[in-house]
């Protein structure tokens, strides 16, 4: 009789416990979603990267932190929602900061495209938590209950925020 493969649970506890194996198992399972989370949340591949590779050290240094109140996916998913929203944020200084300084915007910044781009461009204009749970609920599929549940925030937050994001998309996309 074979053995079933541990489950996620399970890994991240051998994990915590000194198993070397286990977090690149959890880290296989799961990476293709994470990315996609964190490419969808920043629309840059390289902030992405960066931001994903933040969040699986994050993960990695807290695993023996996690209380068991989410199922492991959702606290790997809302530790790299909350880094590409952090690295997001840094982007936006580092704009405003480029921008103070006079320097010019780079050629996909200034150049229009087609409408996928211009989506892709009214999301970043819109604050790191709207576009979040945008993302999260338009692009990735959750619902309103799971996002609450990913970002730790009361439901009524969450439809808030996806009610003025929205808004605030809408308008970009009509100028």
């Amino acid at each position: 009789m074979t053995e079933s493969p541990p489950t996620d649970r399970e890994l991240l506890t051998q994990h915590a416990t000194g198993d070397r194996d286990a977090f690149g198992e959890l880290v296989r399972r799961h990476r293709d979603r994470m990315w996609r989370v964190a490419l969808r949340t920043l629309g840059n591949q390289d902030d992405a990267a960066d931001a994903l590779q933040d969040a699986l050290l994050s993960a990695y240094r807290g695993a023996a932190g996690y209380r068991g109140d989410a199922q492991v996916t959702t606290w790997l998913h809302r530790i790299v929602v909350n880094r590409a929203i952090d690295w997001s944020r840094a982007r936006t200084l580092r704009r405003e900061l480029s921008a103070d300084a006079g320097a010019e915007p780079a050629a996909a910044e200034r150049e229009p495209g087609g409408r996928a781009e211009e989506l892709a461009t009214a999301l970043a204009e819109l604050g790191a938590e709207h576009r979040a749970v945008i993302v999260l609920r338009y692009l990735l599929d959750y619902t309103p209950g799971e996002i609450a549940e990913l970002l730790d925030l009361p439901r009524g937050t969450v439809n808030s925020r996806l009610r003025r994001g929205l808004d605030r998309l809408e308008q970009e996309l009509r100028q």
